[in-house]
């Protein structure tokens, strides 16, 4: 999800509530600690320089059991940051503490924003040398051909 869509969501909401991708949700009291955009300049196995840019919320769970985000807030934070920070309209990446930080995609489903589990790829697959997967075909489907094959008892397997 880009930035201008969750800005384009939070007005019609009453509450900010976000849900992991396995149905658990981040508990009510949390915390955005951060907004702001991230840079990442890298090289991919096959040597190509690249860039990628996202926009980052960090959630944080606090022992503020009576902090509840409310959607005009959160808007007004990620004004403040468009207006300071100058971030640019870019997909959102959400970081949330589990049992390490994760970063997590973010969609919404209609009431709630969920946070899409996130996993790695190789960007230079025709570079890297892993070989792409083969043609899977069951037994059943193959013909025999017999010029090609032994025959039980002919003494050539």
């Amino acid at each position: 999800m880009k930035l201008s869509k969750i800005k384009e969501i939070l007005p019609s909401l009453e509450n900010v509530e976000f849900q992991l991708e396995n149905g658990t949700f981040v508990p009510e009291h949390f915390h955005v600690t951060e907004v702001g955009q991230i840079t990442k300049k890298f090289i991919d196995c096959g040597g190509v320089i690249r860039s990628e840019k996202v926009v980052n919320f960090q959630l944080w769970n606090a022992d503020d059991f009576e902090h509840r985000l409310k959607p005009g807030k959160l808007l007004n934070i990620i004004q403040l940051s468009e207006e300071k920070l100058g971030i640019e309209d870019s997909e959102i990446e959400v970081e949330y503490q589990s049992q390490t930080i994760g970063k997590y995609d973010l969609e919404f489903n209609g009431k709630y924003f969920v946070l899409m589990n996130k996993t790695t790829a190789c960007l230079a697959q025709d570079a890297c040398g892993i070989p792409s997967e083969k043609e899977k075909k069951n037994l059943s489907e193959l013909t025999l051909n017999s010029e090609n094959s032994c025959q039980p008892g002919s003494g050539c397997c």
